[in-house]
């Protein structure tokens, strides 16, 4: 029988990946540190008592070597996500613990005999992602309110064609405008499809991802150990913890909704998300491992499907049944992207397909958010501390509509 380790194993996307291996008959040993912000109350209810834990941490080399003796795959899924300003852990947990697998594993192949190793990435590799600046192929030049629907690798007829644009500056945020403008001559730009060659890093966790996806290719094929790189959207379902500020909009919303508050919306509601299904992404890790095509290779994961974030909102207003309606405040938070939505033709090409739609997601995680207990405790907590790390601010249009010039970006 193989083992597979799965470091995170505990956590959202990990744990139902921890359920699927154990069901393809694979033995399955999990690590994972419990960090109190994800699991405040210790170890979950739903870690598979056929499964052996090992609570520890992943850059902790004593920690590591235990869980990985013996141990045929790995899934390397634990990460520090947040959006607090610590941006030594980012690097310390994500990209050192990567490091530290690969300098055990080359230390003694016998004691720890991996044959292959699934890491999670992130589709924050990316940034802004990709835009088409100049007038299309339909005779259109886009405009704030054209940027809609995304579209795939287009060409412009004119104008400065596709460009990966920086993050959207501080001061752009706070004049309100929330669109991307191109870097050379301002103008608005269209969204494209972002492919497995788009990278752009515009924060330390994306960063992070990236350096992990660096080491995974060139440690594993220079030691023979085949990597492959997820690059995960916007994935929801069960388990995804509601005390975490970087669990996502699903938690924002369904934390007010349940205490009869309404959801309220950053920027202006009209973001391109492409969410996932957790279920859809623990297919795709247990895919790529089991297909030798995937070796080495970096995917995205995500729903194929581009939804706007006010969409989404009325779609989680739907699940609970409820009459109220979004805020939209003009409340930004620093780190977000525009438009992110993935190209997943590549996954595809391996046979997977996004199977849940995106409709069914609220209503999953809503279904279980209702069996929890404590979630008032947790309703403005980390809002409050994005809110004192100036993390979430408040744009400032009173008067002021100009567009940010080049020299303002």
């Amino acid at each position: 029988m193989s083992r597979a380790l799965v470091t995170g194993g505990a956590g959202f996307i990990g744990s139902h990946t921890v359920d699927l291996l154990l069901e393809k008959g694979y033995e399955i040993r999990i690590l994972d540190n419990l960090q109190p912000r994800v699991h405040p109350r210790g170890k979950p209810v739903w870690v598979p008592k056929q499964a052996e834990f090992i609570q520890g941490d992943v850059a902790n080399r004593a920690d590591l070597a235990r869980a990985l003796q013996g141990v045929d795959y790995v899934f390397h899924l634990a990460a520090y996500q947040d959006y607090l300003p610590d941006f030594s852990t980012f690097i310390h947990t994500n990209a050192e613990s990567t490091a530290l697998l690969f300098e055990l594993i080359v230390s003694d192949r016998r004691r720890y005999p991996v044959q292959k190793i699934v890491f999670a990435s992130s589709q924050s590799v990316c940034g802004e992602g990709r835009y088409l600046c100049g007038t299309t192929a339909d005779g259109r030049r886009p405009t704030a309110a054209s940027n809609h629907p995304i579209g795939g690798r287009r060409s412009a007829v004119g104008g400065h064609g596709t460009i990966v644009p920086p993050p959207r500056s501080l001061e752009q945020l706070r004049c309100g405008d929330w669109e991307i403008h191109c870097p050379i001559c301002s103008e608005y730009m269209q969204p494209l499809l972002i492919d497995e060659d788009t990278i752009s890093p515009g924060t330390t966790y994306g960063i992070s991802k990236y350096a992990i996806e660096l080491l995974a290719d060139r440690l594993g094929r220079r030691y023979g150990i085949p990597t492959v790189c997820m690059r995960y959207t916007y994935v929801q379902g069960p388990r995804n913890s509601f005390y975490n500020a970087y669990s996502g909009v699903a938690r924002r919303f369904a934390l007010r909704l349940l205490h009869g508050l309404p959801p309220i919306i950053y920027e202006d509601g009209q973001q391109l998300r492409d969410y996932v299904n957790v279920r859809d992404a623990a297919r795709a890790n247990v895919l790529v491992l089991e297909d030798p095509r995937a070796d080495y290779q970096v995917f995205n994961v995500g729903g194929g499907r581009a939804v706007t974030v006010l969409e989404f909102a009325r779609i989680m207003l739907e699940a609970f049944d409820s009459d109220l309606e979004p805020l939209i405040p003009g409340e930004f938070r620093l780190g977000d992207t525009r438009h992110t939505v993935s190209d997943i033709s590549k996954l595809r090409a391996l046979g997977w397909e996004p199977t849940i739609p995106v409709e069914q997601n609220p209503a999953e995680y809503v279904a279980w958010i209702k069996e929890q207990r404590g979630t008032e405790e947790y309703l403005e907590e980390a809002e409050r501390i994005m809110r004192e790390q100036g993390v979430v601010q408040t744009a400032d249009r009173s008067g002021n509509d100009r567009r940010p010039t080049t020299a303002d970006r």
